[in-house]
């Protein structure tokens, strides 16, 4: 997963209806009036909830990632070469898709888990929530990432992976998987939304986790460092009166998503 925090530091945190060129620039001619305005990229998007000195650190709480010649390891990198024969395939192909992490798009793949279409526009508290989870994530798993450094399974075995690697992946480390993590925290927070939905939701973020391994881009014990990591995030947000007060009106904004898609409303 790309490593933002430079990026993050330097970004203000945006409201919804700020537009990235700056609060003053006037809107682009395509957006229609009272519409919310969404960031554009990791140059402008939303801090997280945490500050660096409130945040857990992964570094501390997970242990280190196999050592080299273990069992584990051996697994990890059998894992591997066997999941290189499902090139092509149509799981191959899925998790390809899941590569996406960016928001305010990424969250469209719990849709189907869901049972309606994650639009932004009509979730804009539930699109903004989701995104500043993205943010804690760097600032509690780049300890972890920078100080193990545990090269990826592609760059220590070359073998196809189901997209081209980029160059900031290849300095990035792989243990923990940021992406499992993220998409487990995103799980264990739409389960909470939307409880009738809790096992296709909790289905999905496992797929989307266990997708980076199938990729290349991660061993399975970095999935599961990261799902750690992911449950983190979502107990110590739990403590954080911004993210409850975003959460209620998340919670708020999907009922009406649900109601208007014919869907019963939560009780």
């Amino acid at each position: 997963m790309r490593i933002f925090m430079n990026a993050l530091a330097g970004a203000a945190l945006l409201a919804l209806t700020a537009c990235a060129a700056g609060a003053g620039a006037p809107p682009a001619p395509a957006t229609p009036a009272g519409a919310p305005v969404f960031w554009q990229g990791f140059a402008d998007h939303p801090h997280g909830y945490l500050k660096p000195g409130q945040a857990p650190n992964a570094a501390v709480l997970l242990p280190p990632p196999p050592a080299a010649g273990s069992l584990r390891e051996q697994a990890d990198i059998e894992s591997y070469r066997a999941t290189r024969t499902l090139e092509g395939s149509d799981r191959w192909r899925q998790a390809a898709a899941d590569n996406e992490i960016e928001t305010p798009s990424a969250p469209r793949i719990f849709n189907e888990a869901l049972g309606v279409a994650f639009e932004p526009e009509r979730m804009p508290t539930l699109t903004l929530l989701l995104a500043r989870m993205l943010g804690d994530l760097e600032t509690i798993q780049t300890p972890a990432k920078t100080g193990y450094f545990r090269p990826r399974p592609f760059v220590s075995e070359p073998a196809p992976t189901c997209f081209p690697p980029e160059p900031w992946l290849v300095r990035s480390g792989s243990y923990p998987s940021g992406h499992a993590a993220l998409g487990w925290a995103w799980a264990l927070t739409l389960a909470e939304l939307a409880p009738d939905r809790a096992d296709a939701i909790l289905a999905r973020g496992l797929a989307y986790g266990d997708s980076r391994a199938i990729c290349g881009v991660h061993y399975p014990s970095d999935v599961e460092a990261g799902r750690l990591v992911g449950a983190v995030i979502v107990a110590r947000l739990k403590a954080e009166p911004e993210f409850q007060r975003d959460f209620a009106r998340a919670r708020q904004e999907l009922e009406a998503q649900r109601t208007a898609a014919g869907r019963p409303k939560l009780d």
